[in-house]
């Protein structure tokens, strides 16, 4: 039998390196204002998933699925909106 610490640590890690994979990809919309190359339909998608998983967790009452779903909501919400905000590469061209 899997002791409810291990299961929570195994929980814990997976979430942080879901929070972790968002992370070099939002940094690097902001710094250049360029999201061309950034699937729209695949954040908007993710997006969906994340509110979905964060009202699992909280329905399970599961603290690491619903925190890091949490974060990972977030973070994929932020690189979908700098998406809209600099996705067709206008910004850049005014430049």
């Amino acid at each position: 039998m899997t002791s409810d610490a291990l299961v929570e640590a195994v929980g814990s890690a997976a979430g942080l390196c879901s929070m972790a994979s968002f992370t070099p990809q939002l940094i690097k919309i902001a710094r250049e204002k360029r999201a061309e190359g950034v699937s729209l339909r695949t954040y908007a998608i993710n997006v969906v998933g994340f509110v979905l998983w964060v009202a699992y967790g909280v329905l399970r009452g599961s603290w690491p699925v619903a925190g890091s779903n949490t974060v990972n909501l977030l973070l994929a919400g932020a690189i979908l909106a700098l998406r809209w905000r600099y996705g067709d590469g206008a910004h850049a061209a005014k430049r």
